[in-house]
C-alpha cells in the first residue's frame, strides 16, 4: 500500500496545502546556469546526473533549468529525456506530444504531496478564443501521448468544483489523459472528482499498456475510465462525499471503454476502494461504450482487492447505457475482500475461477514490458 497519507480534494488551498514542503531540499543548478551562483541540490541532482546532458531540472522558484514544467517538456525534444521537478504548485497545463518517448518525472523530495501539477477546465469551460468548450479531453491539467513514459512521487490534479460553476453541466475535469504505450506511475497521486484518471490510448487499435503502483486515486464519477490495457497494483482508490446530491448512487469507481479486439482492459490487484461517502453508496463500475467505438466491449478485473463499506455490495456494477448491459461486458472479480465485496446476489457478483485467474496478472497483462522491475 502507498506509504504517504493522501489528502482529500475540497477547495483549492486544501488541495495544494503543504505542497512547497521541502522546497528547502532544492535541485541541481541548470547547465545554463552553472556560472551564475551556487545553489543547491537534492536527492536528483548529483554532479554525475548535472553532467548528464538529458537532465532537465524544473524549479519554480528559478533554481533550474526552467521554471515550468511545460517550459521543460517544450525543451526536451526527441527521446530520454528526464526531468526532476522541485516541490512546488505547477499551476499550468502541460502536453507531451507523442515525439517526446522514453520520457521520465521525478518528484525531487521522494513525496508526491509536494510536487502538484494542477490547472481547473472542464469539459464544459469556455475557451478563451470563443470557440467553444474544451469537451472532456481539452480539460485534462497533464496530457502524455508519448510511449516509454515515467512518473514517479508526482500528484496530478484538477481542482474545477463543480460548487464554484453552477451554470456548467460538461462537469468532466481530468486531472491526466494518458495514451502512450508502456505508460508507468510509482507513488504517485491523481486528484479530481469526474474523470479524474483517464487511462485511454492514442487510437481504437492501439492497446496501449499502463502500469501504476502504489499510487492515490480519488474522485465521485467514472473517475478511472478509458481503453487502454492497465494494471493497477497497491492501488488507493477513494470515493469522494458530496453535497450536491440526496441520495445513491454518488458515482462510479471504474469506467473502462476497452475495444472489443483487446483481450486485456482494466486490471485491479491488491488494492483498496475505500470512501469518504455513506456506506453503498458508490457502484464499482459501470461500462463506458462512447459513441466513437460502438463495438467496445469493456472489461475490468478486481482481485485480492479489499472493497469498502462504501461500495454497494448488493448491486456494484451498473449501466452507463441501457443500450449496453453491464451483463454483456467483461466485468469480474477474484478473491476480494472488505464489506463492499460481500457476495449477497451472486448473479450480480460475476467471479473467476481459479483457472482463468492465472491470466489475470500483470505479467500477462503487460507481456514483455515489466515496469515493476525499474523501481
Amino acid at each position: 500500500m502507498p506509504s504517504h497519507l493522501p489528502l482529500p480534494l475540497s477547495r483549492r488551498g486544501l488541495l495544494l496545502a503543504g505542497a512547497g514542503a521541502g522546497a528547502a531540499l532544492g535541485l541541481a543548478p541548470g547547465r545554463a546556469r552553472a556560472a551564475a551562483r551556487p545553489r543547491p541540490f537534492g536527492r536528483y541532482g548529483s554532479p554525475a546526473d548535472r553532467a548528464t546532458p538529458t537532465t532537465l531540472y524544473v524549479d519554480q522558484d528559478g533554481r533550474g533549468d526552467f521554471s515550468t514544467v511545460q517550459a521543460a517538456v517544450t525543451a526536451a525534444a526527441g527521446s530520454g529525456w528526464t526531468l526532476v521537478i522541485a516541490p512546488g504548485t505547477y499551476r499550468e497545463t502541460v502536453a507531451v506530444d507523442a515525439t517526446r518517448t522514453e520520457a521520465t518525472w521525478i518528484g525531487a523530495s521522494r513525496d508526491p504531496r509536494d510536487v502538484v501539477i494542477v490547472y481547473d477546465n472542464a469539459a464544459g469551460t469556455p475557451k478563451p478564443d470563443g470557440s467553444g468548450t474544451y469537451g472532456t479531453t481539452g480539460s485534462a491539467t497533464t496530457t502524455v501521448q508519448a510511449d516509454g513514459f515515467t512518473a514517479r512521487w508526482i500528484t496530478f490534479a484538477n481542482d474545477w468544483l463543480r460548487a464554484d460553476h453552477p451554470g456548467i453541466t460538461g462537469t468532466q475535469a481530468v486531472a491526466i489523459k494518458v495514451q502512450g504505450d508502456r505508460s508507468a506511475f510509482h507513488h504517485c497521486r491523481f486528484l479530481g472528482h469526474q474523470d479524474t484518471l483517464y487511462a485511454d490510448s492514442r487510437a481504437l487499435t492501439a492497446f496501449a499498456r499502463q502500469y501504476y503502483a502504489d499510487c492515490y486515486v480519488e474522485g465521485d464519477v467514472d473517475f478511472v475510465f478509458g481503453r487502454a490495457t492497465a494494471v493497477y497494483e497497491n492501488c488507493h482508490f477513494r470515493t469522494l462525499d458530496r453535497a450536491d446530491l440526496a441520495g445513491a448512487p454518488y458515482g462510479f469507481v471504474f469506467a473502462p471503454s476497452t475495444a472489443v479486439a483487446n483481450p486485456r482492459g482494466y486490471l485491479v490487484s491488491r488494492s483498496r476502494v475505500g470512501s469518504a461517502a455513506p456506506d453503498a453508496f458508490y457502484k464499482l463500475a459501470r461500462p463506458w461504450v462512447p459513441g466513437s467505438d460502438p463495438t467496445a466491449r469493456p472489461m475490468l478485473t478486481v482481485r485480492d482487492t479489499r472493497l469498502g463499506a462504501g461500495i454497494d455490495a448488493v448491486a456494484p456494477y451498473t449501466d452507463m447505457s441501457a443500450a449496453y448491459p453491464w451483463q454483456d461486458q467483461r466485468f469480474a472479480e477474484y478473491r476480494d475482500t472488505g464489506p463492499g465485496a460481500e457476495i449477497t446476489v451472486p448473479e450480480n457478483r460475476p467471479q473467476l475461477t481459479d483457472e482463468e485467474a492465472e491470466s489475470a496478472t500483470r505479467e500477462i497483462y503487460l507481456g514483455d514490458w515489466a515496469p515493476w522491475k525499474e523501481c
